[in-house]
């Protein structure tokens, strides 16, 4: 009996066991295909690569060469002393403005006020001299007049008659030495007056016109200067020249008149407008580049000479150009192009589009050919390849869920 009982309770074990197995699959199977295609997408939805796109848009875009560059002032004057002296009075200082024609210093004088004393008295001998001269022609021009007329009622003797002619010959030459001796002294005072105003040091340049700022001090009151030593710097501020300098293969993409964009590191968030005024003819041997000049207005004086500059040329146009974001674009093979959304019915994928790419600005990229639209991927390329689905970051399962 116990035997037996063994036998039987191990079949109806493996009998339980069978039925329960049969059930389940029978369960499954009449779930139908809807659960187990809503399975199979979960998985293929946990396989997509999460992406960021961007939109393909149509817009204007420009190419522009960036430089580095320093700003000098469109016109520098400097003020020196026209002879040797003592620097007596400065009237203006760093930072002041200066007008043409400005008193902005003496020298000591005393020196040259008794030169021109000294020499208009000498004019004043000469004139006195002159004038007794004058007279003594007069005199004796009068004692020949007689002397001719007594000669000629035989009076008079024929060498009487020669002595007051040459005697009237002298005194004329007298009157003339007087005469060309006034003309010294006169030419004399001329230029004492002239070293006496060289001790005023007025700001005169070429052009006169606006007023210019004093940019450098090189001697102070009391300063012994010798002719020629440089009291003054006095420069323009407006307009400024930007000095660039350009290689080769920029060079031959710049023209006089081009538009240039000026920014300055001490000035952030502000540009200013300016022009290429001159290109040099020649490069320089040591460095293969060629200086650029901006003209650049300055009405305001925000800027200021020695600032250091990058300056952009802007070079080329398109207008309703084909753009996409520069990240969008990857090397691939040695082959440059994207990866666009393609929409399926089972979901978008990655389709892979060799580009060819134009001009470049604020990181977009222009797109020659082929014919673009739709949305490019800019994030998660690296992990893609022609084909494979994709999904919107932070859309659906995370990626292993």
């Amino acid at each position: 009996m116990k035997s037996g009982l063994w036998i039987v309770v191990p079949a109806v074990l493996v009998g339980v066991i069978g039925g329960l197995s049969l059930w389940q699959h029978e369960r499954l199977a009449g779930l139908g295909g809807a659960s187990g295609v809503a399975i199979e997408s979960q998985r293929q939805e946990r396989r997509a690569i999460a992406v960021e796109t961007a939109a393909v848009e149509t817009g204007a875009i420009r190419a522009r060469l960036i430089f580095s560059g320093s700003l000098t002032p469109a016109a520098q004057f400097d003020i020196a002393a026209r002879i040797a002296g003592r620097l007596e009075e400065l009237k203006v200082d760093i930072g002041d403005a200066v007008e043409p024609g400005q008193l902005i210093g003496r020298l000591d004088d005393e020196e040259s006020v008794q030169q021109l004393a000294q020499a208009q008295a000498e004019l004043a001998v000469a004139r006195a001299s002159l004038a007794e001269a004058e007279a003594a022609l007069e005199a004796s021009t009068r004692s020949l007049r007689r002397t001719r007329e007594l000669r000629e009622q035989r009076v008079a003797s024929q060498s009487e008659l020669e002595a007051a002619e040459t005697e009237v010959q002298a005194q004329k030459a007298r009157v003339d030495l007087a005469r060309s001796q006034i003309s010294q002294r006169q030419a004399a005072v001329r230029a004492a007056e002239v070293r006496l105003s060289y001790t005023s040091l007025r700001a005169t340049w070429n052009g006169g016109g606006e007023s210019r700022v004093v940019a450098e001090r090189y001697a102070d009151e009391g300063t012994l200067l010798q002719a020629n030593s440089p009291v003054l710097s006095l420069v323009s501020l407006d307009p400024l020249r930007g000095v660039i300098f350009a290689v080769e293969r920029d060079y031959a993409r710049l023209r006089v008149g081009q538009p240039v964009i000026i920014t300055s590191d001490a000035l952030p968030g502000r540009s200013f407008d300016g022009q290429i005024s001159r290109l040099a003819p020649v490069f320089r041997e040591a460095s293969r580049q060629a200086r650029v000049e901006v003209h650049i207005p300055n009405p305001d004086g925000t800027l200021k000479p020695g600032m250091f500059i990058q300056a952009r040329v802007q070079v080329d146009t398109r207008d309703d150009a084909t753009l996409v974001p520069l990240d969008a674009v990857v090397e691939r093979n040695d082959t440059r192009g994207l990866f666009r959304v393609r929409e399926t019915d089972d979901g978008a994928i990655a389709e892979f589009v060799t580009v060819e790419t134009g001009l470049e600005e604020d990181g977009m990229v222009e797109v020659l050919g082929p014919a673009l639209s739709g949305r490019v991927i800019t994030v998660g390329q690296h992990q893609l390849s022609d084909g494979i689905a994709i999904r919107l970051a932070g859309e659906g399962p995370e990626n292993g869920g």
